[in-house]
């Protein structure tokens, strides 16, 4: 028999978003290419526009460079005091080509300067030397670029280089952006702080970061804009309001006013119609369901993960969510087993189902007490011993 219970407790006032669902309002529209924006506490995506299309990431694609130069320092392999020479090729090839950090050949900079080159600059020369100094050759870095965007899940990115000068074999997705630029956000807290310095002078030549919404969101803390002739103008940016983070990715947009606008309005919209409501911690007994011919006549069910619900506040009344089992469930339970599931749907939201597992163990009935509580089953439903 199936039985499914309804959970009084949460059933239209609580649901879960996961990663990756989108729970976005249908009517909300922009004038970019490509957009992504995404909670940062269940990587629920409040609204997406063509995520998944392969596109120059031009100077977003830097994040990359960051990331695994952030990655080194973590483990100790470089610190931000370190000294990387600036070589007579990097030199030649990188200072009269695009974004510059002004570097002078066979200059020695320290890793933070470099970083700071990068993000606040968008030094294409910077992200040369990181490169170099760190892997020994661009080409190096490159292919540990590639390897380290598969172990992400980043599916539609591939580089061709280290900054994002265009070519046909470098591209990215907003999507696989978003994925980058969270896992900086969460896994170098240390020396995310960066992103949001807003000017950097080195060679006696001040730069201003050019991530427009530094100056115009009190809560903004980052990422990197990009701008080439093929791909428009972009931005993976961040802010934070009253602890919770959202994660935005922007391409193809026709200027530098229209990237700054729309980035605002859309991080607007998510922070105003969007919140995150913590429904289960881990180890949380849910319910507890029935058990046949068992020592005890119910068992707990609990819940293995967090369940943190994202979602839109007209749809939070509409919820629903069940526990399904197949019962009574037949004693021996072992603690742990998984026994049950938590089932939770909304509007605009894939239903999703959890596992719920045993939090104890039950045993077996035996001789006269199995026979005594058969019959008591079946005559008042009662499968246990109490």
């Amino acid at each position: 028999m199936m039985r499914n219970k309804l959970l009084k407790s949460i059933i239209g006032t609580a649901a879960i978003s996961l990663s990756l669902m989108t729970v976005q309002a249908a009517e909300i529209k922009t004038q970019a290419k490509h957009a992504i924006l995404v909670e940062g506490a269940t990587g629920a995506v409040l609204f997406e526009h063509d995520p998944d299309v392969r596109m120059p990431p031009s100077s977003m694609s830097k994040l990359m460079t960051v990331y695994l130069t952030f990655e080194r320092l973590r483990d100790g392999n470089i610190l931000l005091d370190d000294e990387f020479k600036v070589s007579d090729g990097i030199w030649r090839k990188w200072r009269l080509q695009g974004s510059t950090m002004f570097l002078k050949a066979r200059q020695k900079v320290t890793v933070r300067d470099l970083l700071l080159g990068v993000i606040v600059q968008s030094g294409n020369d910077a992200c040369a030397v990181l490169a170099e100094g760190i892997a020994g050759s661009e080409e190096v870095f490159v292919e540990w670029s590639n390897e380290k965007a598969a172990e992400l899940g980043m599916k539609d990115s591939h580089f061709a280089n280290v900054n994002g000068w265009p070519d046909s074999a470098h591209y990215m997705s907003a999507r696989d952006l978003a994925t980058l630029s969270q896992k900086l956000v969460t896994e170098f807290p240390q020396y995310y702080a960066m992103f949001k310095q807003k000017k950097f002078t080195y060679n006696d030549i001040s730069q201003t970061n050019r991530n427009p919404i530094l100056y115009s969101m009190p809560s903004a803390d980052g990422l990197k804009t990009g701008h080439t002739e093929d791909g428009g103008y972009g931005l993976a940016a961040s802010a934070i309001q009253d602890g919770r983070r959202l994660v935005l990715v922007l391409n193809g947009l026709k200027s530098n006013r229209a990237r700054a606008r729309e980035a605002e309005r859309l991080l607007n919209y998510g922070f105003r119609n969007f919140s995150v409501y913590p429904l289960f911690k881990a180890g949380d007994t849910v319910d507890s369901a029935n058990v046949w011919l068992g020592m005890k006549a119910k068992v707990p069910l609990v819940i293995e993960e967090d369940v943190i619900l994202s979602l839109s506040r007209q749809d939070r009344r509409k919820m629903k969510a069940k526990i399904i089992y197949t019962g009574p469930i037949p004693a021996p339970i072992v603690k742990g087993q998984p026994i049950a599931t938590l089932e939770i749907s909304a509007r605009d939201m894939k239903t999703v189902q959890i596992p719920l597992v045993a939090g104890a163990d039950v045993s077996k009935l035996g001789g006269v007490s199995r026979l005594k509580a058969a019959f008591n089953y079946l005559l008042m439903g009662s499968a246990g011993s109490e």
